[in-house]
């Protein structure tokens, strides 16, 4: 008797590639495994025979080797239509089961992962016809419909932890080699198969060039489906003159981020409710569990090295956004929304942009189509930096009719509820309420294009933290000026909260006295003050004692549209410390919760009635080196296609509330912040 074996089953309907598919992953695995591998042709009594052989199979076969037992079990002899032979399968470190049936209601409880794979009528029949010949197409029929009824009671499609596109061009066994180790019974079981992401090589080749960032993106990323732009769009704008707030401002983000998930290592994750489901190429898993314990098994650890002379935190990685929802796993409750808690995905290439030194560098982790890919990179560098590149964007977009937005609170509602988070603070429940609103509009899918409402955006309102990002039906472009944390691969962290907005104004005297008013506010002062006390907090549950300090406090920083009141945070991790971890104890972001934050989230909660989404959450890195960077979703437009012609646009605003709030005031301070989104579709916020 052996250790119980793990056992992985492929199943799916006649003609899908099972038997191919299982060869060649048991010979990929057997490189760290010992592996044994059972078909279930062998076993079916007859062409009618799919119940008959999977009770066989449960029975005779299953059952045993679950047990770490050698399996003995009756064959079935194909030409004599009479039961074969006595054969014996010997139990193994993995044990990967084949076959129509193979994952069925009675196996599942022995199976410590489903693969279902699938393949279009028209393809399975061809593929099962050219193996097996004339001997199967007059029972071709007969089988579908056994298929056919035991689907119709046995959802084994919807049961599976992996899915698979079976496009028979020998790309899903690697595919499916990179999303085992994420499915909880396999994970200690490939523990080399896991190692081997950490012993990555990373090439890294800079290009003294300053190539035309959105020409470079559109050549690049244009026609992926999975990208992503973390943009610092207000670098270089910074005056020649003596505007400091402006000038520090743009220095925030010295680097730009480009990215899709292609290539060898390509993958991407979204998370809902408890369930990550991620992609790599053909395949498709789903893992359950909190995304910040998936995040951990993934990300926090240095699996590269930073190359000599790279000056970038980025070392590829995960890129792109948690939705605000995220906070059921950090304290918050458990609400829903129509955009998912976390897109991501996985950059095995990327090109980064150095705005100090007017240089690109090309990253990529060593596999065989990265030279290809080096390539078309040099190439699309060069052609974004030739003076005759087109720069990309425009000052405005012009739909058809610009959309028409609605609010979820109107003027006097919003109102009420600032009265009510003064009410919570009266009482001693909290001290500051961030309260926020959605500005929604439901228009044509193809009225508006998300990347060029990006573009137009990123003229209006440069910001540090700016990104542009498209996940399947998801788009999201932000202008966001706001750090929610940075980890360096040192251990070094940094969150930059921002509390107090006056608007920009044209006139250089009315400008600068909104600019003097926000320094001097009390109040502005007052609200920025806690949420730095907040994020101390945050920051100390995983930082080296004494190592939390306030580097810059109540300073003014001016963007193109508003002037924003910003302090700077510093902490250091201890050594040994779980970075995802670290990151869940700060989220949400702080200045968008008020404090204290867990019972302050509970107020929203009854304040607001609905969920933020994307609004309020985090966008940015988490690198191969252990390194993340992000920033804080505001500012941030969301267009998510509905797949029925329509999309739905989203705007979230807020503000902090105190006790010494004026609701006019911080109705006003909500279209200010809308302002620099919806004056460029050429819509207008919605009337009271």
């Amino acid at each position: 008797m052996s250790p119980a074996p793990v056992i992985i089953a492929i199943d799916g309907r006649s003609g899908a590639g099972k038997t191919t598919l299982a060869v060649e992953l048991a010979a990929r695995l057997r490189a760290h495994h010992k592996v044994s591998l059972f078909h279930l042709e062998d076993i079916y009594p007859g062409w009618d025979g799919l119940a008959a052989g999977v009770e066989r199979y449960v029975s005779t076969v299953l059952t045993p080797l679950s047990r770490g037992q050698a399996a003995t079990w009756t064959s079935w002899d194909w030409e004599n239509h009479y039961d074969g032979d006595v054969r014996v399968t010997l139990p193994a470190e993995i044990v990967i089961v084949e076959g129509v049936g193979a994952a069925a209601e009675a196996a599942r409880p022995m199976l410590g992962a489903v693969i279902w794979t699938e393949s279009p009528d028209d393809v399975r029949r061809t593929r099962a016809l050219d193996r097996d010949g004339a001997t199967y197409e007059p029972y071709w029929d007969v089988w579908a419909a056994q298929e056919e009824e035991w689907l119709g009671r046995d959802d084994v499609p919807g049961q599976a932890d992996l899915r698979v596109r079976n496009l028979a061009d020998g790309s899903a066994p690697a595919d499916i080699v990179q999303l085992l180790p994420y499915l909880p019974a396999l994970a200690p079981v490939l523990g080399p198969e896991l190692s081997a992401r950490r012993g990555l090589r990373l090439h890294a080749e800079r290009i003294d060039a300053v190539p035309k960032a959105p020409a470079l993106f559109q050549s690049l990323y244009g026609r992926s489906t999975n990208a992503v732009w973390l943009d610092s769009s207000n670098a270089g704008t910074e005056p020649d003159g003596g505007d400091q707030a402006q000038r520090t401002a743009a220095e925030r983000s010295r680097f730009s981020i480009m990215a899709d998930d292609g290539g060898t290592f390509g993958q991407c994750v979204t998370h809902r409710g408890g369930a990550s489901r991620i992609s790599a190429g053909s395949s498709t898993a789903n893992v359950p569990g909190p995304f910040f314990r998936w995040l951990d098994t993934v990300w926090g650890r240095r699996a590269v090295r930073t190359p000599e002379g790279y000056p970038g935190e980025f070392t590829l990685g995960w890129l792109g956004c948690l939705g605000y929802e995220l906070k059921r796993e950090t304290g918050g409750s458990d609400l829903s929304a129509p955009t998912p808690d976390a897109a991501l995905i996985f950059a095995g290439r990327a090109v980064v942009l150095d705005h100090a030194e007017g240089a690109v560098w090309l990253l990529a982790l060593e596999a065989p189509d990265a030279d290809e890919w080096l390539q078309q990179a040099r190439a699309a560098v060069e052609a974004a930096a030739h003076p005759t590149a087109d720069a990309g964007g425009s000052t405005g977009v012009v739909p058809p009719a610009p959309p028409t937005f609605r609010s979820r609170d109107t003027g006097e509602r919003y109102r009420e509820k600032i009265a009510a988070a003064q009410h919570q603070i009266a009482e001693g429940n909290t001290y500051e309420v961030c309260l926020t609103t959605t500005l929604e509009a439901r228009i044509q899918a193809g009225s508006l294009d998300p990347w060029t409402t990006y573009l137009a955006l990123r003229r209006r309102n440069p910001a540090p933290f700016a990104s542009y990002l498209r996940v399947g039906n998801l788009a999201v472009a932000s202008t966001s000026p706001e750090r929610f944390l940075k980890i360096g691969s040192d251990g070094g962290m940094r969150a930059e909260p921002i509390k107090g907005t006056r608007r920009r104004a044209a006139d250089p005297q009315e400008d600068s006295r909104l600019r003097a008013d926000l320094a001097t506010s009390l109040k502005d002062r007052a609200e920025n003050i806690m949420i730095v006390d907040l994020l101390r907090n945050d920051l100390s549950h995983f930082a080296m004692p004494g190592s939390v300090t306030v580097s810059r406090l109540c300073a003014i920083e001016s963007y193109a549209t508003v002037h924003q009141m910003v302090s700077t945070i510093d902490a250091h991790l201890l050594p040994g410390a779980p970075r995802a971890e670290a990151v869940a104890a700060c989220f949400p972001a702080g200045s968008m919760t008020g404090a204290p934050k867990i019972s302050t989230m509970a107020i929203l909660d009854q304040l607001e009635a609905g969920p933020r989404g994307i609004y309020s959450g985090a966008i940015g890195y988490f690198s191969l080196n252990a390194a993340a960077d992000l920033a804080v979703a505001i500012r941030t437009l969301v267009v998510s296609a509905a797949g029925d012609g329509t999309a739905e646009l989203s705007l979230g605003v807020g503000g902090a509330i105190t006790s010494d709030s004026d609701p006019d005031d911080e109705y006003e301070e909500i279209r200010t912040k809308a302002y620099g989104v919806l004056s460029t579709l050429g819509a207008d916020f919605p009337d009271d």
